[in-house]
Order: C-alpha cells, then sequence, then structure tokens
C-alpha cells in the first residue's frame, strides 16, 4: 500500500499519569480515535497529496490502523520546556520521492526546533537529488539553496512545544505526518462475483454475518441487501 494523502497535525496533554497525558496529546490533535498508530519514518511518497487536517481525519474511521510519522517528547519537571516537531521536503518532480522528519528536543522555542527538523528533511532531499550544500550553514542559507535549485519545491513542519506543567504533572507534545490511504485504486467486485465466489460459505450463518457486517465497511457503497 502506498499512501496517495497526508496531512499535518499536533498536540499537547497534561496528567498526572504519563501514559493519560500521551493520550490527551492524540485527543488535542485529533487522532485519538485512531489509537491503532503505527509509526514509519522518512519518506514522502511519490504523487502524494498534502490534505488539510479536517479532511485527512474524514477519511479515517475510529480503530482503524493508521500508519504515521510522529514525533513525542515529554516531561513531568515543572517549567522544563519541551518540543516536538516534523519536518516535511517535497520535491519539484511529483514521481521522486520526498523525506519526513522527526525531533523532539528539551529546552528548545517551537520556531527553533521546527527549522531544525525542517532543515532535517530538506537536508536528506537535496542528498539524493545531487544538490550541493554545507552542512555547518543555518537553515535559512541552505533554504536559499536548495530553493534555487529548483529540484525542491517545498518544505515545512508541525511542531509543538510547552513548559511543564507547574505541579509536576506530565506534559506531553506530539507532531504528526498522518497517511491516508485512497480508495480509488481499489479493484471494484460486483455483488454477482461476490455471490459466485462465497455462495457455499453464505449457508453457514455464522460466516454469513461475519461476511455482512465485517467485510463490507461501512464505506462501501455496495447494497448488502444485493448479495443475499
Amino acid at each position: 500500500m502506498v499512501p496517495q494523502k497526508i496531512f499535518l497535525t499536533k498536540g499537547v496533554g497534561i496528567h498526572k499519569e504519563q501514559l493519560i497525558s500521551f493520550e490527551m496529546a492524540l485527543r488535542d490533535a485529533g487522532i485519538a480515535p485512531f489509537n491503532n498508530l503505527v509509526s514509519v519514518s522518512s519518506i514522502y511518497p511519490p504523487n502524494c497529496k498534502r490534505i488539510s487536517k479536517e479532511e485527512g481525519l474524514a477519511l479515517l474511521r475510529p480503530g482503524e490502523i493508521v500508519f504515521c510519522v510522529m514525533a513525542r517528547n515529554a516531561t513531568n519537571e515543572p517549567n522544563r520546556l519541551i518540543s516536538a516537531s516534523v519536518g516535511l521536503a517535497i520535491p519539484a518532480d511529483p514521481n521522486v520521492h520526498g523525506y519526513i522528519s522527526e525531533h523532539h528536543s528539551f529546552g528548545e522555542r517551537g520556531e527553533k526546533s521546527g527549522d531544525y527538523a525542517e532543515g532535517l528533511a530538506a537536508s536528506m532531499l537535496a542528498s539524493i537529488l545531487g544538490i550541493e550544500f554545507n552542512t555547518e550553514q543555518a537553515w535559512d542559507e541552505k533554504e536559499q539553496i536548495f530553493k534555487m535549485s529548483g529540484k525542491i519545491v517545498r518544505t515545512t513542519n508541525s511542531t509543538q512545544s510547552a513548559e511543564g506543567h507547574k505541579d509536576g504533572l506530565w506534559t506531553t507534545v506530539i507532531s504528526a505526518v498522518v497517511f491516508v490511504g485512497s480508495q480509488d485504486n481499489v479493484p471494484q467486485i460486483s455483488a454477482y462475483e461476490i455471490k459466485l465466489i462465497f455462495r457455499p460459505c453464505f449457508r453457514n450463518e455464522i460466516v454469513l454475518n461475519f461476511f455482512r457486517y465485517s467485510i463490507l465497511s461501512p464505506r462501501s457503497t455496495m447494497d448488502s441487501a444485493a448479495l443475499f
């Protein structure tokens, strides 16, 4: 499966329990219902489209296994500054993959953390596109070189920062690039074809009910009544 859409999100959560503070951060980011999150790394797929958070959430279902690149940080030290950032670098050629980076730090403001993550992603992409640059240069200088090359069309970041709660509660910050699978290229099968394939199974009531309620997803446009 190659995702065809992504969206960015971020959140912060506070609670006396570290795990629940993470849950609260997921809720703040809007992705708590999709707690079956699978972390992956690095690659922005070719021909992938960035969509808004609202559009992306509308395409997901509670309990669905969702792939994402997530940066995460937490502290229970009062007033300690933490941040979590994901950076994104997209090539001008849509047939070439881009890069996603994660960065989590202590003592960094959000802007600095975001610039660092964005620079990481852009540097990884530049290295495969043959763009020469000095790794010791500041991000602002490298950004100009990358843009002038014409090979990198866009870089951006999503960053969440926070200070540790004054009473020592757990504070968790997350930032994520969430992948959304496309239904456009899923082969379609007619009700008649399903009947031919599964007719012997339909004699078993347990299998029949499993098929009706599990295999036919809520997003299916097929009328289950046409099958039985």
